[in-house]
Formats: structure tokens, C-alpha cells, sequence
């Protein structure tokens, strides 16, 4: 009788150790950083008006359906995920993050946004980091 207790004993032990295990809140996400390297690169790619046409095109194709079709941040995709995104409109959405962070999260995506990965070249990114930068409104809204 001592050992079939002493099983009970252990089984029981091991039901419990289990669910509170499932009932553990889950662990916090990674903190996304982006590498100090990446964040210094520089754009090569000047913002001209052929620049920012070809990342227009490319911000049409990939961007559009979650930042919105001019940059507001209320595209489709992003409603029906519930998601908040910045409005490009306002200078201060990107005044904190340069060229090189921009460039980072495109080509590598963040939380919920796909990466463009090898998909797109370079320079097709830096052109959308151009377009994306010529959103910005230069004067205040007076809405």
C-alpha cells in the first residue's frame, strides 16, 4: 500500500505541476531592436522625383493595404486587424527613426508587418524610404 501510494503521490504531483504550468501567463515578447549598424546607414539614394515615383509604386503594390493609400494609417487590412499605424502626414511620426531604421524594418518587417526580405532590391527600398519621408506635411494641419 505505501508504494501504490506513494505513485498516487507522484501523479497527482505531476497533474498539478502541470496546470500550474498552463495557467503561467506567457512570456513578453522580445523587445524589437534594430542593430546600431543598420540604424547609421545612410540613404544612397537621393530623393528625387523619379525616387520617390518608384517608391510610390512599390508603397502602391506592398504598403497600401495596412498604411492607408496616401499614408494616413488606415488602410483596409489595418481596420480589420485592429491595428494603429502611424500617419506619415505628421512629421513627427518618423522624426525619431532615420533612413537606416526605416530601411531595417522594411527589409526585415516588425510585430505584424512582413519583411520585404530578398523580394525587393536595395535601392527599391531606399527609393520607398524616400516616398514614405515625402508624406510628411510641411506645415501643421489646421483641421
Amino acid at each position: 500500500m505505501g508504494k501504490t501510494l506513494r505513485v498516487l503521490s507522484m501523479l497527482l504531483l505531476a497533474v498539478v505541476s502541470a496546470s500550474a504550468q498552463e495557467s503561467k501567463p506567457a512570456a513578453p515578447a522580445a523587445e524589437y531592436k534594430i542593430p546600431p549598424e543598420a540604424a547609421k546607414m545612410a540613404n544612397p539614394v537621393k530623393p528625387t522625383a523619379a525616387s520617390i515615383a518608384q517608391g510610390k509604386k512599390m508603397y502602391e503594390i506592398d504598403c497600401e493595404m495596412c498604411h492607408g493609400k496616401d499614408g494616413d494609417g488606415k488602410g483596409d487590412l489595418a481596420a480589420d486587424m485592429k491595428a494603429k499605424l502611424a500617419d506619415y502626414h505628421d512629421p513627427a511620426a518618423l522624426k525619431d527613426h532615420t533612413d537606416g531604421e526605416l530601411f531595417y524594418i522594411i527589409k526585415n518587417g516588425k510585430g505584424e508587418m512582413p519583411s520585404e526580405g530578398d523580394r525587393a532590391k536595395p535601392d527599391a527600398i531606399w527609393n520607398l524610404v524616400n516616398y514614405i519621408r515625402s508624406l510628411a506635411k510641411k506645415e501643421p494641419s489646421t483641421k
